[in-house]
């Protein structure tokens, strides 16, 4: 299932664009907002259900992993910026991302 910021979470992956995202989170059982960068949407594959998800960086996270994934129905509202971000900020794993890019080194 897709949300209805499929299309334009994609862009923002492309154009490398932040996102205000705001979602229902279980753990602490209310809504967060948070700044984040888009990074990919495809399974989550530490949580072995199949599940296609929004993952982001969460660039405001009280957390050591500033990684979010996302089902779309616990996504209350995505607010896309103009601020940029750069994937070298952030990124220091090996990519296999699901959703094609041109970000260079991190592609």
């Amino acid at each position: 299932m897709h949300s209805v910021y499929h299309d334009r979470f994609i862009g923002a992956i492309h154009n490398k664009t932040k996102i205000k995202l705001t979602f229902y989170s279980h753990e602490d059982g209310c809504d967060l907002v948070r700044l984040c960068a888009p990074m990919d949407y495809g399974i989550f594959r530490a949580a072995r259900d199949g599940v296609n998800r929004y993952h982001l960086w969460d660039y405001e996270s009280d957390k050591v992993m500033h990684n979010l994934a996302i089902v779309p129905e616990n996504i209350v509202l995505m607010e896309f910026l103009t601020d940029t971000f750069e994937p070298s900020g952030f990124i220091t794993w090996t990519c296999k991302w699901f959703v094609k890019r041109d970000w260079g080194h991190y592609s």
